[in-house]
């Protein structure tokens, strides 16, 4: 083992100087390396949105489902960056994304994507993907809840609403109170909301 290659390469992904990352391989680096909160070279990459640095590891073997201390993961991160472009060079890798692999929330990528009001992300992950968006947390939320609930109401959280029920998500789905997502909306004030919920 070389603890200093091992150092500089979480050094360099986390800065996302691909140079940096190629030299730590070359010297023996291990690709899951880990850091101190049990991040891997690839989570500090996916977690910057170092995307070139991303699919340098990802060829080099790194594994898209190493969970940290915190159960992130490089693919569920992506749903908090939204970041599409380190979505699909994720896709890339072999083996691929567990797309059922839970955060601490107990919840998938799609779901703090939505919450964040990621659109493009949210649209990608529907199309590309056989992600389940239904998925509930351990908070009793689905990616179309958390999106009613923890959103604004506007523009952006309003598309994505539109974008889960366009990929069929259940609408009757509630929280663990027994409350819709309709009736989230209808308490909040999002008017727009509520009315693609009513469909």
């Amino acid at each position: 083992m070389n603890a200093s290659a091992d150092q500089r390469l979480l050094a360099a992904a986390r800065r996302g100087d691909v140079e940096a990352v190629r030299a730590a391989l070359d010297d023996g680096a291990r690709v899951e390396a880990r850091d101190d909160e049990l991040r891997s070279p690839l989570l500090l990459a996916a977690l910057g949105d170092h995307v070139a640095v991303a699919r340098l590891l990802v060829a080099a073997g790194a594994d898209v489902n190493a969970q940290d201390a915190r159960h992130d993961s490089p693919w569920l991160v992506t749903g908090v960056t939204g970041s599409v472009a380190m979505m699909r060079v994720l896709l890339t890798a072999e083996p691929g994304p567990d797309l059922g692999l839970r955060n601490r929330f107990g919840g998938i990528s799609v779901i703090p994507a939505a919450e964040r009001g990621h659109v493009a992300y949210v649209r990608a992950v529907l199309q590309e993907t056989d992600i389940d968006v239904d998925h509930v947390n351990d908070l009793g939320w689905t990616a179309l809840l958390e999106a009613v609930i923890l959103g604004d109401g506007g523009p952006a959280h309003q598309k994505v609403v539109a974008l889960l029920l366009a990929a069929g998500a259940d609408r009757e789905l509630a929280d663990a109170h027994g409350t819709t997502a309709l009736e989230h909306a209808e308490r909040r004030g999002f008017a727009e909301i509520a009315a693609l919920l009513r469909g």
